[in-house]
């Protein structure tokens, strides 16, 4: 059975997203830990709630972002992971941490990347006066919000939107993505190949 870490720093809506599908699903891989960087984050009580293992790794106990990668990357490793999912697991990587679990290690970040890396993304996206937003799922590498993508979910931006009501129809979208795109990968539909990641029967 294929193992998932997922990581998260708040609620965890997008993990709460992948526990819902795993469950009514059927799947056949299962949720071997939930860590967090923040003993107070929301979805260790809604992973604790489902059975599901949980672990705190508090960044503030390191001095150095080394420190705290090699020690997350300890925990992780002790759940053999098959795939690490990042579910607004607010911290940048470092280097070494994403190489260790390169082709394992995915993201989802609310933009159409390569557009808006970075913060703030809705706001951006409407200062742009852009006419489509959404989501993407990618492979993490090195270079920050960057790495092969896996999947996009597309909405309309109105022009009476605000930052919350974009956020919220793209965070919809998310939460419908990134668990099929979860499923895809451990169920081998989706493969990486060199930068790009395709459907199997293409690879």
């Amino acid at each position: 059975m294929k193992r998932i870490v997922i990581l998260i720093s708040g609620r965890g809506s997008n993990m709460e997203a992948i526990m819902h599908a795993a469950a009514t699903e059927c799947w056949t891989s299962k949720i071997a830990a939930v860590i967090s960087n923040k003993p107070n984050a929301g979805g260790l009580t809604r992973a604790r709630a489902a059975g599901i293992p949980t672990v705190v790794v508090d960044h503030r106990d390191y001095q150095h972002r080394e420190q705290f990668d090699a020690a997350l990357a300890d925990a992780i490793d002790a759940h053999q992971p098959d795939l690490v999912v990042l579910a607004g697991f607010m911290r940048i990587l470092t280097e070494g941490f994403v190489h260790h679990f390169a082709g394992r290690l995915i993201n989802i970040h609310p933009s159409l990347l390569p557009s808006f890396t970075g913060l703030d993304t809705h706001r951006r996206a409407i200062d742009a006066g852009v006419k489509f937003h959404g989501a993407t799922v990618h492979f993490v590498t090195a270079e920050l919000d960057h790495g092969p993508i896996i999947a996009q979910a597309v909405v309309p931006v109105h022009d009476d939107d605000d930052e919350e009501t974009l956020a919220a129809r793209v965070l919809e979208q998310e939460h419908q993505m990134y668990p099929r795109a979860v499923r895809d990968l451990l169920e081998g539909r989706l493969v990486l190949t060199g930068s790009r990641v395709v459907r199997a029967e293409l690879a």
